[in-house]
């Protein structure tokens, strides 16, 4: 496994080729952001028809642009699709025309409160065009005649998602979810693409008690798309987590499933506490990313979301100043190390059954005191085994000795794999 500090680079490197794409739910944007993914991990890409019916919701029609720009009378470019993706908004029906400035307002969106920045919109399901730009942008242009070109389509094609599977002992499922719709927004969600990538090549490279499915859907109608085309299926997920918002220099953030105790939320309240990092844990709400369709009552999947800042929880969110002075290595790294440490606990955290539950098993005639010796730690993998054995009753998982214990969770579960190799608890 690479330093994290490499780690780090090469996901900054990643979000760096990513971030100039121009994405939206559906388009040739999405398949480029997923064939350089495809780079670092094997991926294998979908396309679902415009019209097909994916629960609630229909695929819409598929959004392309090549062009597109506002011009003055002398023909220079005062606002230009060629510089930032986040000028046009998102879904714009093409048009070409000229008009006048007082015209034109209606269909310009700016940020006056920050007036440098140009803000983020979309217009998926309601046929609308326009522009994003900076509020000191406009307040420059004097009135007259402009040119507005978009030069877009909107017509049937397909919706893109793509997943990458690490094999486990098992074919119980955790999934790990991120968005590819947001055009040159480095935090939300690059940052979140960059970490799950490299997560699942971290992991491929190890074998996974789990097996551990990458989703690269594009928002809300993704993840509808895939839980649509997944639904018989689904009751292998055992667990789930959705990245978003992971490079950012604020501290991290999970989001608790609809459940609100299922085991990926002890874990990741356990692995951030026992990190000492500043962090906080928040309960289920059902808005924010995709937790929300796959926590969706029909499927009550459990499935969290971690952050660093949460969405709308920071001025640059949805914003140009969302951009790649607003993400470090560090904080990916960061953000990946918990992943990281959390699928470590969650891989480990089995519920085992004391074979000799009638009194205390003699340890010292197995061997097992004396494999302790020189240890650092004696005293507490003595206690671990103890505890272990106390609490093997078929109910108390891994996790549930460590909270009653107090000692590390490594410590435990390296206990329970000796008291296993013993013959004395089996899972």
């Amino acid at each position: 496994m690479a330093p994290m500090t490499d780690a780090g680079e090469e996901m900054y490197e990643l979000v760096e080729r990513l971030y100039p794409l121009c994405r939206s739910i559906t388009g040739d944007g999405v398949r480029a952001t997923l064939d350089i993914v495809g780079e670092y991990i094997p991926l294998q890409t979908y396309e679902v028809p415009t019209g097909t019916q994916v629960l609630d919701w229909t695929v819409p029609q598929e959004w392309n642009i090549r062009d597109a720009y506002i011009a003055d009378s002398d023909g220079n470019r005062v606002v230009d699709f060629a510089e930032s993706s986040l000028h046009v908004l998102g879904y714009s029906v093409p048009v070409s025309a000229t008009m006048p400035l007082a015209e034109l307002r209606a269909h310009l969106h700016t940020l006056p409160e920050h007036p440098g920045w140009v803000p983020y919109r979309t217009s998926y399901y309601k046929p609308e065009w326009g522009f994003c730009l900076a509020q000191e942008t406009l307040d420059a242009l004097p009135d007259g005649e402009y040119e507005v070109h978009i030069d877009s389509t909107l017509a049937d094609g397909h919706l893109t998602y793509a997943e990458y599977v690490v094999p486990g002992e098992v074919p119980d499922e955790v999934i790990v979810s991120c968005h590819v719709c947001h055009p040159s927004l480095a935090n939300d969600n690059l940052a979140g693409i960059a970490v799950a990538t490299f997560l699942a090549r971290e992991l491929a490279q190890e074998t996974p008690y789990y097996t551990y499915r990458f989703i690269y859907a594009p928002g809300t109608i993704g993840a509808i798309t895939w839980l649509a085309r997944n639904a018989e299926r689904v009751d292998r997920v055992k667990h789930g987590l959705v990245l978003a918002c992971a490079g950012d220099s604020g501290s991290l953030t999970y989001k608790r499933s609809r459940r609100g105790n299922a085991e990926i939320d002890r874990v990741m309240g356990h692995v951030l506490a026992a990190s000492e990092r500043p962090h906080q844990v928040n309960e289920f709400t059902p808005y924010g990313y995709d937790e929300r369709q796959y926590c969706s009552p029909g499927f009550n999947l459990g499935v969290g979301s971690l952050s660093r800042t949460t969405y709308g929880g920071y001025p640059e969110y949805h914003t140009s100043a969302d951009n790649l002075d607003f993400v470090s290595p560090k904080a990916m790294a960061d953000t990946l190390a918990v992943c990281r440490e959390a699928f470590g606990v969650l891989d480990r955290n089995r519920r085992y059954l004391n074979l000799s539950p009638y009194g205390e098993p003699q340890l010292g005639r197995r061997g097992l005191y004396d494999a302790l010796g020189g240890r650092s730690d004696t005293k507490q993998a003595q206690m671990a085994m103890l505890w272990v054995l106390s609490l093997s009753d078929g109910e108390h998982s891994l996790l549930d000795v460590t909270e009653r214990s107090g000692l590390p969770f490594d410590t435990v579960a390296t206990a329970a794999d000796a008291l296993h190799g013993a013959g004395l608890i089996k899972a």
